[in-house]
This record gives C-alpha cells, sequence and structure tokens, in this order.
C-alpha cells in the first residue's frame, strides 16, 4: 500500500509539473511577480473586438454598425442649413460656400482623422474618452489612486510594450506625466469633461432630433410640435428599461433606408433644380464666402459644424463592432449618401433660397412627403437611443473607475456587453430632455447648445491622440505636428464659433459638464483619500500573527469575505471587526474588487490571491480584477468562482513550495523552508522575507467543528513549516486543504462589508469641510450602498462601521 502511495504521489507530481510547463512560467518570472503570478497571462493572446475576423463577419458587422453608429450624423441633413442661414440667405453664391465648407468639414474631421486615426486608437476594439485615458495609464503611470501591482501588466489585454530611447521626445513626455501631480491632475481633468459633454450630447441629441423630425407636420404651430416632441422623448425614456438587446439588425434596416432616401432625393434635386452647385468641391467658394460676409461667415460656422454632430459615435461605439466594419460602412454609405443629401438641398435653395428655414422637407417630392416624414421620425429615435446607450455606458465606465457616486447597472444584453440601462441616468436625462424641448421650443436654438457639446469632445480627443501617438506609438514627431495643428487648428475656429451664441443656448452644456464633473470631481477626491487612508493604516503582519496566537479569537465555522478597496495590504476596517466581534470564520478571504484600465479581463486571469502568514490561520488576500465594461457576476456565482480559484492557488502554492524544497536539497544536501516567492504581507516598499513563518502558540482548530481529515491537514500543515518535515507531501497536504476549504463554503459564506463614514480632520480648511462632509455626504447618503450595486444577499451581511478622518 505504501508502494502505491507512493506511486500515486510521483504521477501527481508529474501530473502538477507538467501542467505547470504547459503554462510556460519559468522560475525567474516567479521570483519577479510575487505570489500573485500564478493568476497571470493564462491567456496566450487578447480576443478583442478588433480581431481579425472573416469577412463575411466584418461584412454582417458593417451592416449592424449603420442601426447604431449613424443615427446622430446621419439626421443631421435635417436642420444644418436652418442652423446656418439663421438670418435668411442674402446671395445664392453662400449656399456654394457653405456647400463647399460641410464637404471639406466632412472629409477632413470624420473621414481622415476618425475612421484613418482615431480608430487606431481603440482600448483593445473598444474606443471613447474613457478607452483613450485608460489606454494612457497603462503606459504610462498617471493613475492618482496608487494601486498598481505587477501583475496587472501580466493580464493579457495590457499589451504593454516597455518604452524604448528611440525618440527622446516620447521619454521625456512620459516623465513629466509621471513626476508632475499637475499633469495627472489636468489629464484626469480633460477625460471627466470629455465624458461630461458625451452625456450632455444624451440630452441634446433626442431634444434636437426628435423636434426636427416632427417639425415636419408644418400644418401645426410650434407648441403642438413641442408637445409631440415631449411626448416621444417620454416613451422613449420610457422603455429604455427592456433594453436594447437586438440593437444593430433592428434598427439598421430603418437608417439604411433613411440613407437610401435621403441620398435618392439629393440625386433628384442635383438634377431637377443645379447640378452645377458640385463645383462647390472647389475649395476656392470658402474663401469667397469668408471674403463677402466676413464675421458671420464665422458666424455661421457653429451651424455648418452640426453636420459632423455624431463623429464620436464612430469611436465610442466601437467596442461592439471592429475598425474595418465602421471603415467599410462608412466610407461606402454614410459618407456618400451624406453628401448627396447635403449637395441635393444646395441645388434646391439655388432655385428657392426662402426656403431655408425648412430645407430638408420642402425638398422632398410631393408623393415621398409623408413616407420620409415617418423614416425620418423613426431615424430620429433612434438617433436618440444611441447617444442614450452611449450616455449609460460612459457612466458604467466612470462608476468603475471611481469617478461617479454609486447607481444601479442593469447589463440587458448577453450580446452587447456595453448594453446597461441605469434607472438613475435615465430618469434624469429624460427630465432635462422634456426641460430643454419645452424651454428652447426650435432647433436653432438648441443647434447653438449642440455644437460646443460636439466640438469640446473632438478637441479633447485630438490632444489625448497627440499624447498616444508622442508616448506610446513614437510617432515621428512631424507627423504628430502635422496631426496636431491641422485638425486644433479647425476645431478651434469651429469652438470658437459655437462659444459666440454662448447667450443663445451655447451655456446649457457648459452648465450640463459643470454640475457632472463637480459631482465626479468630489467623488473621485475623496474616493483616492479614503484610499489613501487605508494605505497609510493598514494592519501589520505582526497584528495578524498575534491574532493567530491568540487563544480568546473564537473560529466559526464557514467563509467570510470581507470587502476593501485596498490591494496592498489588510485594510484597518479588519482590525476594527476584530475588536468589535472576537470571532473569525474558519477561512477569512480579504477581497478587493479593482478595475484595471482595460475593457475587458479574462475569467481566467480574473482572481489574484496570496497566502497571508501564518498558514494555518487560513487568511487569504484576494484581488478580483474587473475591466470596466465587465459584469460583476451574481453572488452565487461569485462565490463559486472564488472558491474554485481559491482551491486551485493552494495546490499551486504547495507544488512550489515542494519545488523549494526540492532544489535545496539539490543544492546543499538539507532540506529547505523557503519559496519561490513572498507570501509574507509587509509595508510596501519593504523587502519580504521567503521563510514561511508559524508560530508553536498557534489555536488549534475545535474538533467538533471539523473532520478527521481536516485535523490532520492542519497538523500536517504545521509539520510542514518546521524543520523536520521528513514524510509529509505537500502535494498531500494541498488536497487538505483544499478539501478544508470546500467543506468550510458548504457550511456558508458570509459578507462582511465596511461602511466607513469620510469625515475632514478637525483641522482642516473650511472649504475641504464643506466637501468632505456635506457635499460627498450628500451624494453619498442619496445615491446606492455598496451592497445594493454587488447585489449582496441581505441575510448573509454582516456591516462593520468605523470613521476616517482625511
Amino acid at each position: 500500500m505504501a508502494e502505491e502511495g507512493s506511486e500515486i504521489t510521483t504521477e501527481a507530481r508529474e501530473a502538477e509539473k507538467q501542467n505547470m510547463k504547459e503554462r510556460k512560467v519559468s522560475w525567474a518570472r516567479l521570483r519577479r511577480v510575487d505570489s500573485l503570478h500564478l493568476e497571470a497571462g493564462r491567456v496566450p493572446m487578447s480576443h478583442t473586438h478588433s480581431s481579425q475576423v472573416n469577412w463575411q463577419r466584418t461584412m454582417s458587422l458593417a451592416f449592424q454598425s449603420i442601426g447604431v453608429v449613424y443615427g446622430d450624423i446621419g439626421t443631421s441633413p435635417l436642420y444644418v442649413y436652418a442652423s446656418t442661414f439663421t438670418q435668411g440667405i442674402k446671395d445664392t453664391q453662400d449656399i456654394l460656400g457653405v456647400l463647399s465648407l460641410i464637404i471639406y468639414t466632412f472629409l477632413l474631421i470624420p473621414t481622415i482623422k476618425y475612421v484613418f486615426i482615431v480608430l487606431l486608437a481603440n482600448d483593445n476594439g473598444d474606443g471613447g474618452t474613457f478607452a483613450l485615458y485608460s489606454f494612457i495609464c497603462r503606459y504610462v503611470k498617471v493613475s492618482l489612486i496608487p494601486n498598481e501591482q505587477p501583475e496587472d501588466r501580466e493580464v493579457s489585454n495590457y499589451n504593454l510594450d516597455i518604452p524604448s530611447n528611440q525618440l527622446r521626445w516620447s521619454q521625456k513626455v512620459k516623465g513629466v506625466l509621471e513626476n508632475s501631480k499637475i499633469a495627472k491632475i489636468m489629464l484626469f481633468l480633460v477625460t471627466i469633461m470629455g465624458t461630461s459633454m458625451v452625456i450632455g450630447d444624451g440630452v441634446l441629441t433626442p431634444s434636437i432630433s426628435v423636434l426636427s423630425a416632427v417639425s415636419g407636420i408644418s400644418s401645426l404651430h410650434t407648441d403642438a410640435h413641442v408637445g409631440i416632441s415631449v411626448a416621444i422623448l417620454i416613451v422613449l425614456f420610457g422603455v429604455q428599461r427592456f433594453g436594447t438587446d437586438r440593437v444593430g439588425f433592428t434598427f439598421a434596416p430603418i437608417i439604411f433606408v433613411w440613407f437610401t432616401f435621403i441620398s435618392g432625393i439629393g440625386l433628384y434635386n442635383l438634377f431637377k433644380y443645379d447640378i452645377g452647385v458640385l463645383r462647390a468641391f472647389n475649395p476656392k467658394y470658402i474663401v469667397d464666402y469668408f471674403n463677402r460676409n466676413g464675421k458671420q461667415a464665422w458666424i455661421s460656422l457653429g451651424g455648418v459644424f452640426l453636420c459632423i454632430t455624431g463623429t464620436e459615435a464612430m469611436f465610442a461605439d466601437l467596442g461592439h463592432f471592429n475598425v474595418l466594419a465602421i471603415q467599410i460602412s462608412f466610407s461606402c454609405l454614410a459618407c456618400p449618401a451624406l453628401l448627396t443629401a447635403y449637395s441635393g438641398q444646395a441645388a434646391y435653395l439655388m432655385k428657392h433660397p426662402g426656403n431655408v428655414n425648412d430645407t430638408f422637407y420642402k425638398s422632398v417630392p410631393g408623393p415621398l412627403y409623408w413616407p420620409m416624414f415617418v423614416v425620418a421620425v423613426a431615424a430620429a429615435i433612434i438617433a436618440s437611443q444611441a447617444m442614450i446607450s452611449g450616455a449609460f455606458s460612459i457612466v458604467s465606465q466612470s462608476l468603475r473607475l471611481g469617478c461617479f457616486p454609486r447607481v444601479k447597472v442593469v447589463n440587458t444584453s448577453a450580446k452587447y456587453e456595453g448594453q446597461v440601462y441605469i434607472p438613475e441616468v435615465n430618469y434624469a436625462l429624460m427630465l432635462a430632455c422634456v426641460v430643454v424641448t419645452v424651454a428652447f421650443r426650435t432647433t436653432t436654438n438648441i443647434g447653438n447648445a449642440y455644437g460646443i457639446a460636439v466640438v469640446s469632445v473632438m478637441l479633447i480627443t485630438t490632444c489625448m491622440l497627440t499624447l498616444i501617438m508622442l508616448v506610446i506609438w513614437k510617432t515621428s514627431i512631424w507627423w504628430i505636428v502635422l496631426f496636431f495643428t491641422v485638425f486644433s487648428s479647425v476645431e478651434l475656429l469651429y469652438l470658437s464659433s459655437v462659444y459666440y451664441k454662448f447667450k443663445q443656448g451655447g451655456f446649457l452644456p457648459i452648465a450640463f459638464a459643470a454640475v457632472l464633473m463637480t459631482i465626479m470631481i468630489i467623488w473621485h477626491y475623496v474616493h483616492k483619500e479614503r484610499y489613501m487612508y487605508e494605505l497609510k493604516n493598514k494592519v501589520s503582519a505582526e497584528f495578524v500573527r498575534d491574532l493567530a496566537a491568540n487563544p480568546s479569537i473564537n473560529r466559526v465555522p464557514g467563509v467570510a469575505l470581507l470587502y476593501s478597496e485596498l490591494v496592498q495590504g489588510i485594510p484597518p476596517i479588519f482590525s476594527h471587526f476584530v475588536e468589535s466581534i472576537p470571532s473569525i470564520h474558519s477561512v477569512l478571504v480579504l477581497v478587493s474588487i479593482k478595475n484595471l484600465p482595460i475593457s475587458k479581463v479574462a475569467l481566467e486571469e480574473r482572481f489574484l490571491f496570496r497566502q497571508v502568514e501564518p498558514r494555518g490561520f487560513r487568511m487569504f488576500r484576494c484581488v478580483v480584477r474587473y475591466g470596466y465594461k465587465d459584469k460583476i457576476e451574481e453572488p452565487q456565482e461569485f462565490e463559486r468562482q472564488l472558491v474554485d480559484n481559491l482551491k486551485e492557488f493552494i495546490r499551486h502554492e504547495y507544488f512550489l513550495l515542494e519545488a523549494g524544497n526540492n532544489e535545496g536539497n539539490r543544492k546543499d544536501g538539507t532540506a529547505n523552508n523557503s519559496v519561490p516567492h513572498s507570501t509574507e504581507l509587509a509595508e510596501v516598499g519593504q523587502a519580504k522575507k521567503s521563510t514561511v513563518q508559524m508560530e508553536e502558540s498557534l489555536p488549534q482548530p475545535n474538533p467538533s467543528n471539523l473532520s478527521s481529515n481536516s485535523i490532520q491537514s492542519f497538523n500536517a500543515v504545521m509539520l510542514a513549516n518546521s524543520s523536520d518535515r521528513t514524510g509529509f507531501s505537500p502535494i498531500q497536504v494541498a488536497e487538505e486543504e483544499m478539501q478544508f476549504v470546500q467543506k468550510a463554503m458548504e457550511r456558508g459564506a458570509v459578507y462582511l462589508l465596511g461602511e466607513a463614514e469620510v469625515v475632514a480632520e478637525p483641522k482642516s480648511s473650511v472649504f475641504k469641510k464643506i466637501i468632505v462632509n456635506y457635499a460627498y455626504s450628500f451624494l453619498r447618503k442619496n445615491f446606492r450602498q455598496g451592497d445594493k450595486i454587488m447585489a449582496i444577499p441581505r441575510n448573509r451581511l454582516l456591516r462593520v462601521g468605523m470613521t476616517y478622518e482625511i
């Protein structure tokens, strides 16, 4: 029997060794990245939205993108000319100048900048302002919260390339960003400003799109237009809770019909009225337009810019498709259809300049009027839907990065990760849309506000992309200068024009952004200060060892999950919990939910564990990593995944313990108790001990609560870490420990949630006390609590209160 047991043990060892070889984890690498290495780097390559796919799949994605991406930019022909010629057309040659501006604006910004440059700066297939920020954070240490770990770089989606010294500009800028707190704060502020502007679009897009479409009923007066628009908006926001699971294939045919209609009508008007307007492709007409009108031409740029509203959606919604699909759908359908539509409207205005206030519907042939009206309303609703969904997605990303108060995020689609619904945000947007529609009443007034939000986001994208080109892509400095000079100059020109109408409605997106930024800044500031407090006051390793040796501490059957945001140690809430309730569950896991600056983390790379010394205490640190588009699992599924990964971690810990002993035996012929990595939780920056430490006075487990196998396991652990280890196999001990964890889990899991009240220190300034004690407290009390966000069962929740003075 002994020989048979020895044979089984040998086979187990060989199988484990082969398993480790297959994962290609070198001994040197194990030493470098500490004990969290085992769960990292398991995915050999990134499987993102931008991965190579066959042509059939690409064309399918291109068709789906029509319904998701181009609703906003596609409905711009409803109001561009009316918003540009607010005082009527004085000279028909001005029509050619405006058409030329539209053509070259369209070709320069959406086509060249976004389709062929910006889309390449995606974050593993995902786009948007937060994607750019997360992309920068991975390569440059600019995060304001010091929770970076070396293991994060092992995640497959990080794709981290060590910066080289080939371009001194890259290294110099990188150094400035990492060493300057002001630069970090400015980059963060620019990011949340961009996201706030996009959320503001979620208010203005539904208002202007629906009101423009409804205005096609010329027989009704303005009050009726406003009333119908408000009714449509209320219905639109009311159905958001049902989700947009089939948004691609459901909306794509409608937008495709819309593009077909407007391009067909554009061709009809070109041949019927004046095909000569195509000479506007000559940029000379832009120069002539400014020479004739001077300041008025500059003011009219605010209306011209509306032709590219919605361009940012091509980048923001990239996560559902891929780069090639967006490039195909825009280049082959959206761009030619829209340019044809604008050219056709210009041809109509050459003959009927007095109808500029209702250009779109006046240029539609009589028999197509009502079909066009129906399609226009449907397209306007779809355009609104896209921006509302985008606002939900951005708030969800902000929430994951600690920049927004807790709200309920409902994932409405198993197929599209970004399709979420946030009740609080939905009703806030609905109320804002209704107020804007009733207050402004016309598309011209809303257009004055709309342009500011869009052009501001575009300028922010240009600045952040320039930074990426310089620090990450290491592009030639001359190409960087050319890119920044051309696009920033054009966008600043448009920005100056839209800000001219600040008093006529342009203040609205600024007000929206200011409110949102204030909320995000306050929340993130206190969030950071709270983390720094926990980092400075974390529990020492000596406290845990003394706790393990304390016979008055009772061990309760089961598994306890103590939640904390701290990833570098044990939070102070733990010591407070022990002082309040001198009992600890037989297995204690300190769980930290960490959001990485990437869109998604593979399940096999999500859980990172560390053993807290002493081993027999069965206390673990667990960092659970999510991307900003990952869904947090339900409690039952989360518990199962955590326990499975914990048992896997235990297996590897003891395997490495045996490997370390074997290496020591080969070197000097004596037993070696060292492990190839640290399992000691020490202060950050201090050297970690490699010798497994055990206290002789460890409390023995209660025999009434444990099986005989579990008692043997405990004794084996004690002996395996003593000087005499003859006859004990770490792999056998690991199996016993895994059984112990499983049985503890079967007794039930309890969630321990720290409820830390954050207040300003008594010596703080009055301003800080107002921010922390009143503003942050108001947000925290009026938004959701942590247990509701994580859907923790109330019957298994134990709250631990504590006050943090920051």
